[in-house]
């Protein structure tokens, strides 16, 4: 997947595609339905931020790789409890493995990437290169 900018006109394809496909995922009730954490990412000055909810999950169960362009992260929700001797009503929270992956702009760079993990949201700071931040030039006076 790569990184799309909201006046990029496939913004609105991809966005109704995956209202589409969340919809569809919504109607599957089973324990171990696929599941696809919600993310965001911003572009600042500096840096890329990439923000990713994952509630219920530990720190322990999650994992970032960077390679050939693309962030891959990678997870395992495991399920709270257990069916058996239970009487199942409704089950609408999502369990089991994720991955998703980002294809990263050539302007950051992964060997400074860091990450945090706090209240369910792993944040991402992928810094850019220096080369690719803005710079003032100075203006001679002749």
């Amino acid at each position: 997947m790569s990184l799309l900018r909201r006046n990029d006109p496939m913004h609105s394809v991809r966005q109704t595609l995956e209202q589409f496909f969340n919809e569809v995922s919504d109607r599957c009730e089973t324990p171990q339905a696929n599941w696809i954490p919600a993310l965001d990412v911003f572009e600042g000055k500096d840096a890329l931020h990439v923000q990713i909810e994952l509630p219920g999950m530990d720190q322990k169960d999650l994992a970032l790789t960077f390679h050939d362009g693309v962030l891959t992260i990678r997870g395992e929700k495991k399920q709270e409890w257990q069916t058996e001797g239970h009487e199942v009503h409704r089950v609408e929270r999502r369990y089991g493995s994720f991955a998703r992956s980002l294809s990263l702009p050539a302007t950051v760079d992964p060997a400074q990437a860091a990450a945090s993990f706090k209240n369910g949201v792993l944040t991402i700071l992928l810094p850019k290169r220096e080369e690719a931040k803005p710079r003032e030039i100075q203006i001679k006076v002749d």
